[in-house]
């Protein structure tokens, strides 16, 4: 394509993406970010199907060629933060923000089916995915459920996520676990609560909470190989309202985390167990209600190698850094990669404030390299 109508784009592709920061919205709530971005991709002459997991869409292009299609996906929620970067086109919606990047991602794929909208001799068909819900809910497996893959067949496909603290504009990956699967639970410890001063007339569930919490600290040391990693975190703990008074209940707020699927599979076996035989020696009753789970972001070889290819090619050898492990975050695009190969890749973000902070902006230098990569992956990908 000519290079000059892209450079020309660029500074409305800014204002895009600083429009989409002002108007946050949470979870499957994605109405005016969905409708913006569909109508627009709509008026370019691309067919846009809506509505799948409420909110999301797919925008594709279709140049003919093979039969085979690759499918580009970004998410497009926001997160309950309140904003304090400062910034002019700061968020418009209280306790809402774009403090992970979905802003950027979005417009980066809009990038994308611009360029390759405007490139002649471009043939393939492309599936631009647009996904509510990434943040909480598990858009990507909702999309799924609701035929994602079976209106649209990929043979492959690809997400980008910005990366604070990677140098600006570099790419990383790896290939195999890319981030790690996260199941989140929250356990309720009954016991029989009373007075303070009389504890012997109680079944106090503050003690038994208290050394659930420190027996999980042996579900990793004492269950996980040393050379694979785990995490289990107790982010939160609610008991009682006043020091006199034993009260009925605990409840704990715990994530798990793994990079690899059975260790997560062993990680949420032995929390029941461990849960279960505290409160057990105490006289105390637990309940545990899982909440959703993303499995591990698995990348596939052979598209790690394409993608890594088509970043030194186009840009240099330094552009691409691989990953020496995998990331404890989590990321629902893994939903996706369980259904179709590809690839999750990271994208520098700068020397910037870090995902899910109050301070963090997307970086406005990304909106040129991102959608020049996913213009030159598909193009790669169909040749």
């Amino acid at each position: 394509m000519d290079e000059s109508v892209f450079r020309t784009f660029l500074p409305e592709l800014v204002d895009i993406r600083r429009r989409l920061h002002q108007m946050p919205e949470a979870g499957y709530q994605e109405r005016q970010t969905s409708a913006f971005v569909a109508d627009l991709l709509e008026g370019w002459g691309l067919t846009v199907t809506r509505g799948l997991a409420e909110t999301g869409f797919v925008a594709t292009l279709d140049r003919g060629g093979d039969n085979r299609a690759i499918g580009l996906r970004a998410d497009m929620d926001g997160l309950p933060i309140v904003e304090e970067t400062g910034v002019a086109y700061a968020s418009r919606a209280p306790g809402m923000m774009h403090a992970c990047g979905h802003d950027g991602h979005t417009t980066m794929l809009i990038g994308a089916a611009f360029r390759l909208l405007h490139d002649d001799d471009f043939r393939g068909k492309v599936h631009f995915i647009f996904q509510p819900a990434e943040e909480t809910a598990g858009g990507a497996a909702r999309m799924i459920e609701e035929g994602l893959f079976e209106r649209f067949p990929c043979d492959a496909v690809f997400a980008l996520h910005n990366y604070p603290g990677l140098a600006a504009g570099r790419f990383s990956a790896r290939t195999g676990a890319m981030m790690a699967a996260i199941d989140a639970a929250t356990l309720t410890v009954r016991g029989a609560g009373g007075h303070g001063a009389r504890p012997e007339d109680t079944v106090d569930p503050v003690v038994a909470a208290a050394s659930i919490v420190m027996a999980l600290q042996t579900a990793i040391s004492r269950n996980v190989p040393p050379q694979e990693a785990g995490v289990i975190t107790v982010g939160a703990f609610h008991a009682g309202s006043a020091c006199n008074v034993i009260p009925d209940e605990a409840v704990l707020e715990v994530s798990l985390r793994a990079t690899d699927p059975d260790v997560r599979t062993k990680l949420c076996r032995r929390f029941e167990e461990i849960a279960r035989s505290q409160a057990q020696s105490f006289g105390a009753e637990v309940r545990i209600d899982w909440q959703v789970g993303y499995p591990v972001t698995m990348n596939d070889a052979a598209s790690v190698d394409l993608a890594a290819k088509v970043i030194r090619d186009i840009f240099d050898d330094d552009a691409f850094e691989p990953l020496d492990r995998p990331m404890m975050g989590s990321e629902d695009f893994a939903f996706m990669l369980e259904k179709v190969k590809g690839a999750y890749l990271f994208l520098g973000n700068g020397d910037s404030a870090g995902l899910h902070s109050s301070r963090y902006d997307f970086n406005d230098a990304l909106l040129e390299r991102g959608p020049i990569f996913l213009h030159a992956l598909a193009r790669r990908f169909f040749a």
